[in-house]
């Protein structure tokens, strides 16, 4: 499956942004946004179900982020609130791998595509 990623940009802290993610093809995934800037490790944001029936997020953006998908369009959202410098980055979305099983459902996203990323810039 391929990704295309979009919606990222230049924003003030305290502003907000919205990133979009379309999966090609009909197949429906977890999917989820990582987030990873040079030199740093990559950092799973925020994830949810193919289904929409369950989400995650990481502490450091619980309360300011949210996830959500359109199955009929498949695409998922990451809406980003109260934008902080700390959020700048390059951020990808990626899918669950179909059959892996992890200790948490969360915990396979990411192995399976990848999108190009879309860099986030938060700073006055």
């Amino acid at each position: 499956v391929q990704l295309q990623a979009y919606g990222g940009g230049l924003v003030q802290p305290g502003g907000y942004l919205r990133l979009s993610c379309t999966a090609s093809g009909s197949s429906i995934y977890g999917m989820g946004w990582y987030r990873q800037a040079s030199g740093t490790p990559r950092e799973l944001v925020a994830a949810i179900t193919a289904a929409g029936d369950r989400t995650y997020y990481a502490d450091s953006v619980k309360g300011r982020f949210t996830i959500s998908r359109d199955n009929g369009k498949n695409t998922v959202y990451l809406q980003m609130n109260s934008l902080k410098p700390e959020d700048t980055d390059v951020y990808y979305c990626t899918t669950d791998r179909p059959g892996l099983k992890g200790r948490n459902w969360f915990d396979v996203i990411g192995f399976g595509s990848w999108g190009q990323g879309t860099q986030v810039t938060v700073s006055s």
